[in-house]
């Protein structure tokens, strides 16, 4: 099966561009929590406030809010106040892609797994 390029217009003669790696590389660094995780998937289905967000990962407001902190510095998400809350959405909705893409990863490993146990 043939590999794509992550940057396709890219040609194989000039070396890549390190800095856009860089920047792919902190984007996937911000998703890289099982709580961040947890708050795209709730943002998928639209607008959350943080204590719905809180109620949804488990977690202390202040713990929830560092995550999407960092979410928002990465540029995964937005927010808009709304009287005292603030209000926050998936800033790119294209990345749940990513995630079906990782869950075809994992579908691809567990029949890898199953195959090489015999089940």
């Amino acid at each position: 099966m043939p590999t794509l390029p992550i940057l396709p217009n890219v040609k194989a003669s000039r070396p890549p561009n390190r800095d856009a790696y860089e920047r792919k590389a902190q984007i996937i660094k911000a998703l890289a929590h099982p709580s961040r995780l947890m708050i795209v998937d709730a943002l998928s289905e639209g607008e959350k406030c943080v204590n719905e967000l809180t109620d949804i990962v488990g977690a202390d407001m202040s713990t929830v809010s560092k995550h999407l902190s960092l979410m928002k510095a990465a540029g995964l998400v937005t927010d808009r106040k709304q009287g005292l809350q603030v209000i926050y959405r998936l800033r790119v909705p294209c990345i749940l892609n990513f995630f079906g893409c990782v869950d075809a990863v994992l579908r691809a490993n567990e029949a890898s797994w199953r195959a090489a146990s015999g089940g």
